[in-house]
Parts: C-alpha cells; sequence; structure tokens
C-alpha cells in the first residue's frame, strides 16, 4: 500500500476483493445460520481468558474503535501525513461513510448481540478501527522504511485489538468484530483507491 502513484491501486484491489468477499460469506453464515460453526466456541475461549486486569486493560483499547473519537482524529492525518491534505476530503469522506453504511447493514442483517437485544452485526467499533488505521496503514508509505513498519506494525495491532476486545467485553460475537474489520477494510481499500487514481491522473 505505497502511497506511490499507480503503486497502491493493486494491493488495495485485492484487498477490497478479499475484504469484500469475507464480509459477503459472514453475512451469509450469519443469515443462515444465525450464530454460524465455531462463533459461541471462539467466544466461550476469549472470555475464558478475560480476566480483570485484561478486561480493564480492553477497555482502554475499545476506544480506538469509537466513531465519537476517531471521526475527529481523521483531522490529525493531516499533521502527521502531509499526503492527506491534498484529498482530505476522500478521508474524512471514509470516516461518515462508513459508519452510515454500517449502521444500515446491523438492521439489514438484524442479528442480536449475544447480550441484549441491540443488533450486533457488524461491529461498529472494529469497523471504525479497520477504516481508520488501515487508511494510516496506506498513508505511512510516505514515511522512512523504519517509522513505516513501526506505524503499520501499530495499525494493524489496533484493528486487532479492538476486535477482540468487543468480543472480552461481551458486546458482540467474533463474527461481528470479524465482519467490522472486513468492512472497515473494504472502505479504507475504496478511499485509496480513489487516492490512487487521482494522483495517477495528476502525476501520468
Amino acid at each position: 500500500m505505497e502511497p506511490t502513484a499507480g503503486r497502491g491501486s493493486g494491493v488495495a484491489r485485492r484487498t477490497l476483493i478479499v475484504s469484500g468477499a469475507c464480509f459477503v460469506l459472514l453475512a451469509l453464515a450469519v443469515a443462515l445460520t444465525g450464530t454460524p460453526p465455531g462463533d459461541a466456541l471462539a467466544r466461550d475461549t476469549a472470555l475464558a481468558l478475560a480476566a480483570p486486569p485484561l478486561v480493564k486493560a480492553m477497555r482502554v483499547v475499545n476506544e480506538a474503535g469509537s466513531w465519537r473519537l476517531l471521526l475527529p482524529a481523521t483531522l490529525l492525518l493531516l499533521v502527521a501525513f502531509p499526503r492527506a491534505r491534498a484529498r482530505l476530503y476522500l478521508w474524512v469522506g471514509l470516516m461518515v461513510a462508513a459508519p452510515l453504511v454500517e449502521g444500515a447493514l446491523k438492521w439489514l442483517v438484524g442479528r442480536p448481540r449475544p447480550e441484549g437485544l441491540s443488533f450486533g452485526f457488524p461491529s461498529g467499533h472494529a469497523t471504525a478501527a479497520a477504516a481508520f488505521f488501515g487508511a494510516v496503514v496506506y498513508l505511512a508509505g510516505s514515511l522512512p522504511p523504519r517509522a513505516r513498519r513501526l506505524v503499520r506494525a501499530t495499525a494493524i495491532a489496533v484493528i486487532v485489538l479492538v476486535a477482540v476486545a468487543r468480543v472480552m467485553l461481551r458486546a458482540h460475537w467474533p463474527s461481528d468484530a470479524v465482519a467490522g474489520i472486513a468492512l472497515g477494510t473494504a472502505f479504507a481499500s475504496i478511499a485509496i483507491l480513489l487516492d490512487d487514481r487521482r494522483r495517477t491522473a495528476e502525476n501520468p
């Protein structure tokens, strides 16, 4: 996902296909079975590991997937990544469109959370984390090699940890969290493709 004109498109396109297919398959599995095979076992395993200190840490990690935090934090991309300044509308649009679609999909799929009556598929926190930090992974391509590797590894770790936190905090089924990652990654990939296409047009 190097932000060099033309180079990001191939990876982003493949990522979009894989993440989109993953989301569709999970949505079909949930629609057909209610609780896909292995979902309950994975949740029980995560909850068995949720000792009080870990749960406390997960509550902190959970904030990294809050739309209320990440939408305004998108403006920080201006400061951290100069390349984001040229097309800030793309990254803000990403963080506005993703929660709107995620909310609509919750009602469309209509799957209750494991504890509670509200709908939980896909996880909004996991979607937000994957959308925001997916953009960070891409934009970090302009950094020096060592910093780029560190930022990307941290961003990916945050995405995974937010998804795990949603399960350990009893808010979602594991499939909800994985679907959120897939959806957020798909949205980030679309933003990357649009950015790369515009830069390719500007620098043929």
